[in-house]
């Protein structure tokens, strides 16, 4: 496993109810914790994430996988339904990844 990135440690904040969110999926929460992941490995492959509603793209290099907060499936909490559709997405993309409390890593 290779580190991608470090948590945002400040993403918990905009969770509900803390912060405002009439979305349902916790967007706010997503878009904060997905920020960091666009960045580059030691080999320059770029990897980048980014949300479009409820599909979220995870791409590595020219691998491509899109995982969807599913609300209703998985939970009705964002930080589960945010774990699951990136497990999807990587799984799609070919790709592993793996969120522990500080890091994000990932193996190509």
């Amino acid at each position: 496993m290779i580190k991608l990135c470090n948590r945002n440690l400040a993403a918990p904040e905009k969770l509900p109810p803390k912060f405002q969110d009439k979305s349902g999926i916790g967007v706010h929460y997503v878009d904060a914790f997905i920020a960091p992941m666009n960045a580059a490995l030691p080999d320059t492959t770029r990897v980048s994430c980014k949300r479009k509603g409820l599909r979220v793209t995870l791409r590595v290099g020219t691998k491509k996988g899109e995982g969807l907060m599913r609300r209703l499936t998985v939970s009705r909490d964002p930080v589960v339904m945010l774990e699951a559709c990136l497990q999807e997405a990587a799984t799609a993309a070919g790709v592993q990844l793996q969120v522990t409390d500080t890091e994000i890593l990932i193996t190509p």
